[in-house]
């Protein structure tokens, strides 16, 4: 390990990396929760209110999730007005 180089990253920057990592890994997840009712069985086994309902509360849970996302990722990842006139 090179000299001068810190063993572990500043608390901001990897909160803010795990963030990021989260805000990349979200529409995996909502794929994976959409397509949760395929893998139920057989439609006979379940009613299609029951998939409405659940897709519903899925896609309501991802949109609070993002605007969560976005709100702790925007100030931080946000440049200053000078740096974008150069």
């Amino acid at each position: 390990m090179p000299q001068g180089r810190p063993l572990f990253l500043a608390r901001q920057s990897y909160r803010l990396r795990r963030l990021m990592d989260a805000a990349r890994l979200l529409p995996v997840l909502g794929l994976f929760l959409f397509l949760v009712p395929v893998l139920w069985g057989p439609p006979s086994s379940h009613s299609t209110v029951t998939d409405g309902i659940y897709l519903f509360f899925v896609w309501l849970v991802l949109i609070v999730c993002a605007f969560l996302l976005s709100r702790a990722l925007g100030p931080a990842t946000e440049t200053p007005e000078e740096d974008e006139e150069k």
